[in-house]
């Protein structure tokens, strides 16, 4: 018989859950320089002895927060056309960076990456997984021809998400969904070209 240390939803894996999540809202509400062991312990209703047994330090807790997006059941659009899922991408990022309901979270996500190496890692294994996903998006692209065969997924999904996180954290300009349907359409064009 499976412990209850080992038993997937077992309370190991609850309280790992808990912490992560209380993690991953003290972020949001107060910035990774202002995150502390102790103020996730006490979200989390955990003892800080045991947070600071397991990830030691508040870079710790960030780094492998951030990294349950990895486990999260997403999926890349499947819309019928390259320029569909690339839309429905880019729509994706201008609804979680903008929307002042959700946007604290990537937003500190990002800025713990150019805080924390940790973090900076986990944001890299985080961001592969997902272009790892969005592999299928151009295999499917090159299967109705609106994309030449050895098309780079990844350079593909990097085209279309880059002028968004652009407008985001560097020009700060205001991004909308108008601007992210036109960056799919011109990444779509520029892969039917083979630029990719």
């Amino acid at each position: 018989m499976a412990s209850e240390k080992t038993r997937p939803g077992g309370r190991t894996e609850r309280t790992r859950l808990a912490v992560l999540q209380a993690t991953l809202d003290e972020l949001a509400e107060r910035g990774y320089a202002a995150l502390t062991v102790e103020a996730v312990a006490e979200r989390a209703g955990i003892h800080k002895t045991t947070l600071y047994r397991r990830w030691r330090n508040a870079e710790g807790l960030v780094a492998e927060a951030l990294l349950l997006g990895t486990e999260q059941d997403w999926k890349a659009p499947d819309t019928g056309t390259l320029e569909g899922d690339l839309a429905c991408l880019t729509r994706e990022l201008v609804h979680w960076f903008t929307n002042p309901a959700v946007s604290a979270l990537p937003t500190a996500s990002v800025s713990a990456g150019f805080q924390s190496d940790q973090a900076a890692a986990a944001l890299r294994v985080f961001y592969a997984d997902r272009h790892e996903r969005c592999t299928e998006i151009v295999a499917r692209a090159i299967d109705r021809g609106e994309a030449p065969g050895g098309t780079d997924p990844i350079d593909v999904v990097r085209a279309a998400c880059a002028p968004i996180f652009y407008r985001l954290f560097v020009s700060r300009e205001p991004v909308t969904n108008d601007i992210a349907d036109a960056v799919a359409r011109s990444t779509a064009i520029a892969v039917k070209a083979g630029a990719y």
